[in-house]
């Protein structure tokens, strides 16, 4: 009978998701929807003296976010847990125990010290460290007397060095694999303090918990003949094992990671990310939020990412449908992934097809959803107020079109959302635009005169107007219209100007050009007495 799917991912409670770590966890889950199993979540919190509920919360917080529900887990719970490692002692000193009473391991006093030589002789020579086995065969008593004299100890898994039988990995993404036992020092799995090591834990935990496919980074393949050991001398069954590639940085085949994000900041690829992140956050009130990163999950939640984007994005590192599908929603991937489909090489992270993706499922919100997650991030930045309400909210979403890429994206429109008096102008287009050329000044006055005395509303009407007025003034249109665009909406660039002076109003066109009128001659007043002083 074939056993049950059952997979597992067990993070670190850091207190941030990795982009990287989330991609195998999503691999996880994926795999076992398609088989109608299980997908366990497992903490991994061998580091007692970390603040699980403040560590943990931003790790649950992106499973939730994407939409991937644990079937066992914290808040949860499950048939087989604790699902917590600092709450599973009994089932590593068990296990330990067992070993110890079948010669499979032994007490180790071997002093630090002695070790370390011990390590650089090895590498001096250019040979494997094997760790020396002069504890092996202690018996009870000198065990227990050396402890009670307050020597420092670990136990040690005996590796069977003399067998010349080799460990074997059906790895179901890179094959077959081999291993030599000869060549291996025999691995710590318990402290004296009696806290377990990672490939010891991992082991008991894996199959106390039934999972039956280990689904994991490429990195953890070296542990992989060590666990593979463990679970034959434990008499566990062993799970199929999967080692999926790394997850690269933009451009390179190394590993993204967290600690090079100065140098991604200079990379051309990750630059819209952190131009997106320095304008949004400080609305936000993020700024400070402890290297809120496009490393994190966090990250695109908080920034505006659909969900269905990045998982769309996560699912095509490593993993293909066929040789050219890109979109695919969560179902499409479910219903086909396959490991036979993952490749072996690094997978590299691809901030720009992120975008496209997040365009192409942005595109697929509905408008009243569209209209609430983007007033979610107007309130959220302080623009609440009467002229966020649908109608208005509705125009700026329509004429800003397809610029509107990330729900963060309406805070790039401010203008339609500030108070006429509060506008804010770009220094540098103002004056170009209002300060310097000689008649600006003047023809907003006169322009401004006519709007008020017009019945405008619509975009169309707002078009007439100014052209009824360039032709009245025989000017160019562009001796006005720039202009008039920074004065009313305080940029060089944005949507359509009559779109633009349709959504706001007579009344706030008028007024906004007026402010910007007082804030030229203010200038060009300053700039005369630097002349002529």
């Amino acid at each position: 009978m074939t056993k049950p799917v059952r997979t597992r991912f067990a993070p670190s409670p850091t207190g941030y998701m990795h982009i990287g770590g989330m991609r195998t966890a999503l691999f996880n889950w994926l795999f076992a929807r398609h088989h109608a199993g299980e997908f366990v979540l497992r903490i991994d919190d061998t580091d007692r003296a970390r603040n699980m509920d403040e560590a943990l919360e931003p790790i649950l917080q992106s499973f939730r976010w994407l939409g991937l529900n644990w079937d066992e887990g914290p808040e949860i719970g499950g048939s087989v847990g604790p699902y917590f490692q600092s709450e599973r002692d009994e089932y590593y000193t068990q296990a330990c125990n067992t070993l110890l009473q079948q010669g499979k391991a032994f007490y180790d006093f071997t002093p630090p010290e002695q070790t370390k030589i011990e390590r650089e002789t090895a590498e001096k020579e250019k040979r494997n460290y094997l760790n020396n086995r002069n504890d092996q065969n202690l018996s009870e008593q000198e065990i227990r007397s050396r402890i009670e004299r307050g020597e420092k100890y670990v136990i040690r898994f005996l590796v069977p060095r003399e067998s010349e039988r080799k460990i074997v990995i059906d790895d179901a993404v890179r094959g077959r694999v081999e291993f030599d036992p000869s060549q291996m020092p025999d691995p710590v799995i318990m402290r004296a303090d009696g806290t377990p090591l990672y490939n010891f834990a991992c082991v008991i935990d894996d199959a106390e918990m039934r999972i039956s496919h280990v689904i994991r980074a490429e990195e953890h393949l070296s542990n992989t003949p060590v666990q593979a050991m463990l679970y034959e001398a434990l008499g566990y069954d062993r799970p199929v094992f999967a080692h999926i590639p790394y997850v690269a940085a933009p451009g390179t085949k190394e590993k993204l990671s967290k600690r090079k994000l100065e140098k991604y900041r200079k990379s051309p690829q990750f630059k819209k990310l952190f131009e997106a992140a320095d304008f949004i956050f400080p609305l936000l009130g993020l700024e400070n939020r402890g290297g809120l990163d496009p490393v994190m999950v966090e990250y695109y939640e908080q920034i505006g990412y659909l969900p269905e984007a990045v998982l769309n994005a996560l699912a095509r590192l490593g993993w293909s449908l066929d040789d050219q599908t890109e979109i695919m929603s969560l179902d499409t991937i479910v219903k086909n992934f396959s490991l036979n489909r993952v490749v072996k090489s690094p997978a590299g992270f691809d901030p720009e097809k992120l975008l496209s993706f997040q365009a192409h499922w942005m595109a697929e919100v509905p408008a009243e959803e569209k209209r609430k997650r983007c007033r979610d991030y107007l309130k959220r930045a302080g623009m609440d107020n009467s002229k966020t309400e649908d109608e208005r909210l509705e125009l700026v979403i329509q004429a800003v079109g397809d610029r509107l890429v990330l729900f963060s994206d309406i805070l790039k429109f401010q203008e339609f959302f500030t108070e006429d008096d509060q506008i804010e102008y770009e220094a540098k287009a103002f004056k170009k635009r209002i300060v310097k050329p000689e008649n600006a000044v003047e023809l907003l006055v006169k322009l401004a005169d006519d709007l008020e005395q017009a019945s405008v509303q619509s975009s169309g009407e707002f078009d007439r107007v100014v052209h009824e007025f360039v032709e009245q003034q025989e000017i160019q249109i562009g001796q006005i219209i720039h202009a008039l665009r920074v004065a009313i909406t305080g940029k060089a660039a944005g949507v359509g100007l009559f779109d633009a002076m349709a959504i706001l109003g007579k009344e706030s066109c008028v007024a906004r050009i007026r402010r910007a009128i007082q804030q030229g001659k203010s200038e060009q007043g300053g700039q005369e007495i630097r002349q002529n002083g």
